[in-house]
């Protein structure tokens, strides 16, 4: 029987035995799935141990990497069976029954137009594995991937590329948007992964391409570019292991760099293009910096938002870590001290993570240069929010102070003001806007901005509640426009203010 029909007989066993992210996590309770979420196998596999009917089979065969009866296997995969499960390489017999090395798990992924949920193929967990990965692991759905998926922008488009899919979630995210997706690895196992991820979940018509970076794709252009590449910076020695699902082969953050710079090549004009990506402040050059002049470079408009900042000591923990080599272990301080003379050599003085949005200007011509460090949480909406954004920046572009004045604005449903007075005190001592979505950012108001924000309910211009702001404050109105207009320039940008028409 041919893989295809495997696959859709696969798909309809775990349809029909409910095989959900819910009715995993019934196996064994929020207990023990929080626990599995760290890494902890014990509470999940002691609550499996006694569950019974086709979810539980599946739980401890596929998420807990258990053997399991032949006769159990076989009678919660009733259409596909031991020997297609053998035959899709998602199994193989043991003494004791049936074992699988492959995780397949269904996934909730959850963002502002709904919630999809996936199987999702990929390789074990270090927890699964009890020690070092393998250098070709191929990852499933972590921390990083489901923050891509939320930063993807929910507009349509031609044509998608996921550069460097893995298990392929990415693609299958930005296969909702476009017309068409072409997804690439340097991994045959990720394409493996991938494929199999795809056809699990009814979305056959990604065309899946081998090698690295832009090279399968060089000579086209698409409208989106997704990636989380193997951004991790890595020393380049022999002794230290080059996961091929983290680390892109090249010195420090050579390969973000790559991928920023290459982004022009493979856009159509007005195409964008999101990643994640670490960078390195080096010296006295902030590593944010050096991003936003790796796309000015490369004539590309460019927001780059920093999320996170740790030191080289850090960095190099958590990434030895992830390769399941633990504090104690024989090879631990040998890639530390590996890492810290990387990093030493280039004078790294700390590592930055975030997200990057790069455009191809239509116009041949970048005008959006905007770097910022934000931290604090943020919700599933993030897509959305740049989206609004950028239709900000660009409609701030067109608009001089004078125009801006002309303008009618209306206040963002998710901003609320709030104020804070001391007990019995009849005026607040201190307001702010907050901002109940996006990057939930906060704005110190005082009277005149305040007041000119209570004021945006699309009605008046900019310019008519200035001039009444002036003349209730006592103010220069001139003097006033000069202090608020740059205020409201950065409410709009930040998708507080929005246009009223």
């Amino acid at each position: 029987m041919g893989e295809t029909a495997l696959i859709g007989r696969l798909r309809a066993d775990l349809s029909a035995a409910g095989y959900t992210a819910s009715a995993v996590t019934a196996v064994w309770g929020p207990t023990a799935d929080e626990a599995l979420r760290r890494g902890t196998l014990l509470p999940a596999s002691r609550a499996a141990a006694d569950a019974s009917g086709p979810v539980a089979v599946l739980a401890r065969l596929f998420v807990l990497g258990l053997a399991v009866p032949e006769e159990d296997a076989a009678a919660a995969l009733p259409a596909l069976g031991v020997d297609g499960l053998v035959d899709l390489g998602l199994g193989r017999r043991v003494p004791h029954g049936v074992a699988s090395e492959t995780e397949l798990r269904p996934v909730l992924l959850p963002d502002a137009d709904g919630v999809d949920e996936w199987w999702v193929v990929a390789d074990p967990g270090e927890a699964r594995v009890g020690g070092a990965l393998p250098d070709d692991h191929v990852l499933g759905v972590g921390g990083a991937t489901r923050t891509l998926l939320g930063l993807q922008l929910p507009r349509r488009v031609g044509t998608a590329l996921d550069l460097g899919t893995g298990c392929g979630v990415q693609a299958l995210r930005a296969a909702r948007y476009a017309d068409r997706v072409v997804a690439t690895d340097i991994s045959e196992r990720a394409l493996r992964s991938a494929r199999l991820t795809a056809a699990l979940n009814g979305v056959p018509d990604i065309e899946f391409v081998r090698g690295s970076l832009y090279e399968p794709v060089v000579g086209r252009r698409f409208d989106r570019i997704v990636t989380n590449p193997p951004f991790v910076i890595t020393p380049r020695r022999a002794d230290v292991p080059a996961y091929e699902y983290r680390d892109g082969g090249l010195e420090g953050d050579a390969l973000v760099e790559a991928v920023v710079r290459g982004a022009a090549d493979a856009l159509t004009p007005g195409g964008i293009a999101q990643l994640l990506a670490n960078w390195e402040d080096r010296g006295e050059a902030a590593g944010l910096d050096r991003v936003l002049d790796w796309a000015a470079e490369a004539g590309l408009d460019a927001w780059v938002i920093e999320r996170e900042s740790v030191d080289p000591a850090s960095y190099a923990e958590t990434w030895v870590r992830d390769g399941g080599t633990r504090r104690g272990d024989t090879d631990f301080d040998r890639l530390l001290e590996a890492w810290l003379d990387d990093f030493a050599s280039r004078d790294v003085r700390s590592i930055g993570f975030g997200y990057v949005l790069l455009r191809l200007p239509a116009s041949g011509v970048p005008r959006l240069r905007r770097g910022e460090r934000l931290g604090g949480p943020v919700g599933d909406g993030l897509g959305a929010h740049l989206a609004t954004c950028l239709d900000a920046e660009d409609w701030l572009a067109e608009r001089d102070d004078a125009a801006l004045a002309a303008a009618r604005l209306v206040v963002a449903g998710d901003v609320t003001e709030e104020r804070h007075h001391w007990p019995g005190d009849e005026h607040p001592t201190a307001m702010q806007l907050r901002q109940g979505g996006g990057f939930g950012r906060t704005v110190p108001l005082d009277a005149a901005l305040g007041g000119l924000v209570g004021a945006c309910d699309g009605e008046l211009s900019v310019r008519a509640i200035l001039g009444a702001l002036a003349s209730l404050l006592e103010e220069d109105e001139a003097a006033l426009t000069i202090a608020l207009l740059p205020q409201v320039r950065d409410l709009v940008a930040n998708g507080m203010l929005l246009p009223a028409d």
